[in-house]
This record gives structure tokens, sequence and C-alpha cells, in this order.
């Protein structure tokens, strides 16, 4: 092949990778937020001189950067950073964002940091978000009310584009700490999430109608799930996590509406969970849909499990407020593989397959499995039910496919 040629099948791959925001068009424009009104006090509302930062650098044809300056402490409300901009943006956050402890406040919204309708943003700068979430959990009833508010998700990215979170730190969010609906091409890394882990719906990162997203060399420790993934996610590779406190990294739930977009190519490599609920879990609802979806093509690879209730877990049954109608569940699970997954389970069933009476699990694979019990010598087992699929290599618990 000659070089010409050689060099434009190059181009042409290249061409078909995310594009994320370049670092080589010039020097940054900085808007300083503190430049603009911001108080860092710790008290002091600073919404506005934020939000009049934004729309200034959001105005700026070339590279813009909104700025939190470092040894900072700012209090800020609710706040939203719409697009489209005109340049490429980015949120650099170098000090301590602090949500509002006034109930009044964040009972009034689901958000507190928003970023919509944006094409290249980078949010990144080695700085904190502070949720404060301890005043506001005792408000979280969702256990006893279906009709519960939600709290406020510290930062909330919707229909972003072309997108990089790396380097932040949130603490004690309110709710979910991030949330990415109907994005494209993001990635996020080296982030740090934290919150007790008796905290009541603070999952690390949950993903929905979403595709090409890539989460890696980070450590989420919550409440809830460190990773969740939602009806319409696709294409989203995972890896170097550290999970715990939390319940694991599920797909799902899924399948408790009717007009549910399925769920497809999902990568989880290199991690590591410590004492979770849960390790890798796929969960439906046992509940009556009018439509049929689906979960496919999933891959768990090179897995390390330590101390974790239930290692690998498929629930078509979930239901975790009761009273339950157990009506089989309408999604379509296949294509799934699990390979090389080893550690210990404080289950001794570590490799639970519950599956769809009228739609089984179809095509599932594992392979070199070798989980033991955390207590004495006792031997871990497998439960399958209502699913296909066949073992390869090292089985410990023996497979029951």
């Amino acid at each position: 092949m000659s070089l010409t040629i050689f060099l434009g099948w190059v181009c042409l791959l290249m061409s078909g990778l995310p594009q994320f925001p370049s670092e080589s068009q010039g020097p940054p424009k900085f808007f300083n937020v503190m430049e603009y009104g911001a108080i860092a006090d710790g008290v002091t509302d600073n919404s506005e001189a934020f939000l009049k930062a934004w729309k200034e650098a959001c105005e700026w044809k070339g590279r813009a950067r909104v700025f939190v300056p470092l040894g900072k402490i700012f209090t800020v409300n609710s706040m939203m950073f719409e697009g489209p901009c005109k340049g490429q943006m980015a949120f650099v956050i170098r000090g301590i964002l602090k949500a509002p402890t006034d109930p009044s406040k964040f009972l009034l919204t689901d958000k507190w940091i928003n970023f919509r309708y944006i094409d290249n943003l980078t949010v990144s700068g080695g700085g904190t978000l502070d949720g404060q979430g301890k005043v506001a959990w005792p408000y979280n009833d969702c256990k006893k009310n279906s009709h519960c508010r939600a709290l406020p998700t510290t930062m909330r990215f919707d229909f972003v584009r072309n997108a990089r979170v790396h380097h932040l730190r949130s603490i004690d969010s309110k709710n979910t700490h991030f949330i990415l609906f109907g994005c494209q091409d993001m990635n996020i890394s080296h982030v740090r999430i934290s919150a007790p882990g008796d905290s009541p719906n603070t999952d690390g990162i949950k993903i929905g109608s979403s595709q090409r997203i890539g989460i890696s060399h980070s450590i989420i420790g919550t409440g809830d799930d460190c990773i969740s993934m939602l009806p319409g996610t696709r294409e989203v590779n995972i890896s170097d996590v550290v999970c715990g406190p939390g319940h694991g990294i599920s797909v799902g739930s899924l399948g408790k509406s009717g007009d549910e977009d399925a769920l497809s190519g999902i990568a989880i490599k290199n991690c590591t969970f410590r004492g979770t609920s849960d390790g890798v879990r796929i969960k439906t609802w046992a509940y009556p849909m009018f439509m049929d979806t689906e979960a496919s093509n999933l891959v768990y690879e090179d897995i390390f499990m330590d101390n974790v209730g239930n290692p690998i877990i498929i629930d078509q049954e979930y239901c975790p407020v009761p009273p339950c109608k157990f009506v089989p569940s309408r999604v379509q699970i296949s294509n799934i593989t699990y390979r090389n997954i080893w550690g210990s389970s404080r289950s001794k069933v570590a490799v639970t397959l519950r599956c769809s009476q009228t739609r089984p699990c179809n095509n599932v694979v594992l392979e070199d499995i070798n989980l033991s019990y955390v207590r004495g010598n006792a031997n871990v087992t497998a439960l399958c039910s209502h699913v296909n699929g066949h073992a390869l290599g090292k089985q410990n618990p023996a497979s029951c496919l």
C-alpha cells in the first residue's frame, strides 16, 4: 500500500472518532466569577454572578473559560448554564461550590447545576462540589411515597455533545451526583464521588438516552448505584473504576414503563468493587408493561470483587418497594458475557441469573469465574432460572448453566 493511500485510511478512521474540545486554538479568555460580583464568604448566594459570567463567556467566539478561583468557597443556588455557545466552553472549578441548605431552595427544583444544549464543553479544575446533602436526606420519603418529589442532582447534563468532565470531587449530593440525559460523545474521568453508604438515592453517575459515553480512572462510593445505565443508553465504556460503598454498577432498572428504548453495547472492564451490596447487576421490574424492550451486548471483564453481597446478578424480579406484583418481565436480556471475575462474596449464592419466565435470557456466557465465600470454608453456589448460555474455563461456583 502506498503512503498516500495509507494516510487516507488513517484520516478516514480518525474522522469517525468522537471529537473532544481541542486545546490548540489560541489562548483562552477567562471569565472570573469574582469579576462579576461573586463573594467568596461561603454564605452569599452567588448564582447571579455565575450566570452573568457564563452569559458573556457563551457569547465569546473563541475559547472561553468560566473560572472559579482556588482557595475560595462560593455558595450558589440552582443554576442553568444553557447553550448553544459561539465558541468552545470550559467551566473551570478550582475552589469549592456549596449547595443551599435552606429547604425552601432545594425543594423547588430537581437539579443544582445544569448544563444544557452545549457542544464542546469541558468541566474540570480539581475543585469540589459540596451538595450538603445531610440537611436534605431526611426529606427523602421515596420508600414510603411513590409520588415523592426528587431532591436536586448535583450536576446534570442535558443534550450535551463532545464534552469532558474530569478532575472534580463531588461530595454529599442531595440526590444523584451526576446525570447525563440525551448526551453524546462524553468522557468522564478522574472524578471522586462520595456520600455515606446509608444516604438515600445518592447514585454516583446515572446515564439515560445517551450514547458513546466513557467513564474511567474514578473512585465512587455512595448510598446507591455507583453507576447506573437507564433505557436508551448505548455504547458505554467503563474502566478503572473503584466502586464502594454502594449498590454496584447497574444496568437498570428497566421495564417499569411501556415506552422505553433498548439498551445495548455496554463494556465494564478492569474495575474493583469493595463492600458493595451488589457487583455487576442487571435489574428489570417484575411489572406489567405494554411494550417489549431489550438489554443486549454487555461485557463484564477483569473485575475484582472484595466482600461483595451479590457479585454477579441478573434480577428480573426487581421490586425494591413492596407491595409487589410479580408479573414476568417483558425485557429481553441477551448476549451477556462475564469474563475473568474473581474475589469474595458475602452471599453463599455468588452468581444469580434470575431471568424472565416469558422471555428467558439468551446467550449468557460465564468464563473464568473464581469467587469464594468470605466466611470460612463454605462453598459458594450459583442460581439460574430461565436462562440459556454456557460456561468456559474455571467455574467457582460450579456453573448452573
